[in-house]
């Protein structure tokens, strides 16, 4: 399984709970293809740059996941079927190095 890091753009127009909400359906649909959340962070409401759609922002929120390469087309055929998503981008997580001894950083 490969780690992932989807940012997900939701209505601005969302309530918390409706937020919520959104965000447990689209953890169901990651389980649902055997993946597995790692975490959630939201970033909160932000303006776009340019208005799309209509819309003037979004709310934001970036998730983490592992998951099987293959199954990350069919995640993204269906959030693009979610009225509630607006948009989806997802990335490979970077890779976090692993942290040296306190012991070896001391004596550069």
């Amino acid at each position: 399984m490969n780690k992932y890091e989807a940012m997900f753009i939701f209505s601005e127009e969302l309530k918390e709970e409706a937020l919520e909400t959104a965000l447990d359906k689209v953890r169901a649909e990651i389980k649902k293809v055997g993946g597995e959340v790692d975490g959630t962070t939201r970033m909160g409401r932000r303006a776009f740059a340019r208005t799309m759609h209509k819309k003037a922002g979004g709310q934001y929120v970036i998730m983490t996941f592992q998951c099987a390469g293959s199954q990350i087309a069919p995640l993204l055929a269906k959030y693009k079927l979610n009225e509630e998503v607006f948009r989806v981008q997802v990335l490979h997580a970077p890779e976090t190095p692993p942290a040296a001894p306190a012991e070896a950083q001391g004596k550069k």
